[in-house]
């Protein structure tokens, strides 16, 4: 999800940064190696080591070190990224609201199972969302159909395979778009 929140910041509403667009592809692939590529080659290694037993991780303690290993890299980047403001602060802030959605979610994964899945969509409505309210020349109806459509889809899937009851679809999901909501607003009021 990450990768399609700076996918929106930085192409499809070229006025909401300041970012030359000779290095927005740079951005743009730093963030999926970053927040894709390497945690998921970590969490890889993990299962062919025997850490976390399956990639499904379908109890509570097998999401944890994934998680934290999650939250690190996220961190990590953002930290990066604040290094480079002298760019445009947003590439920093918006990766810490990112985080902040993935620190509530490994919190409440402390004690509960709630679906990451539907914490990264709706923090990406959320953001679709604030880009609508905040920049006139945005056209936000097909993205928000996009959006609105792969919910869906994703919901659909994780209670399909029973990887999640409805509640933890349903909290995953405001959970999400509540943390974006109020972090993406606090960026483009």
């Amino acid at each position: 999800m990450p990768a399609l929140v700076y996918g929106m910041i930085l192409f499809a509403v070229p006025e909401a940064t300041s970012i030359p667009e000779q290095i927005k592809d740079r951005i743009f692939y730093l963030i999926i190696l970053s927040t894709l590529l390497i945690p998921m080659i970590s969490i890889i290694g993990l299962r062919l080591m025997g850490t976390v037993k399956s990639l499904h991780m379908p109890e509570v303690k097998d999401r944890i070190i994934p998680f934290l290993i999650t939250c690190i890299y996220f961190f990590l980047t953002t930290y990066f990224l604040y290094q480079k403001s002298d760019l445009d602060p947003i590439l920093w802030q918006g990766m810490a609201v990112i985080l902040a959605a993935v620190v509530v979610l490994t919190l409440i994964t402390f004690v509960w199972k709630m679906s990451a899945h539907m914490t990264g969509v709706g923090g990406l409505l959320a953001l679709v969302l604030v880009l609508a309210r905040s920049f006139s020349n945005f056209q936000p109806l097909y993205p928000l159909i996009l959006v609105l459509i792969l919910s869906g889809a994703i919901a659909t899937s994780r209670l399909y395979l029973n990887a999640h009851k409805p509640l933890e679809v349903y909290v995953g999901f405001a959970s999400g778009f509540l943390v974006c909501w109020w972090g993406f607003s606090w960026i483009w009021p």
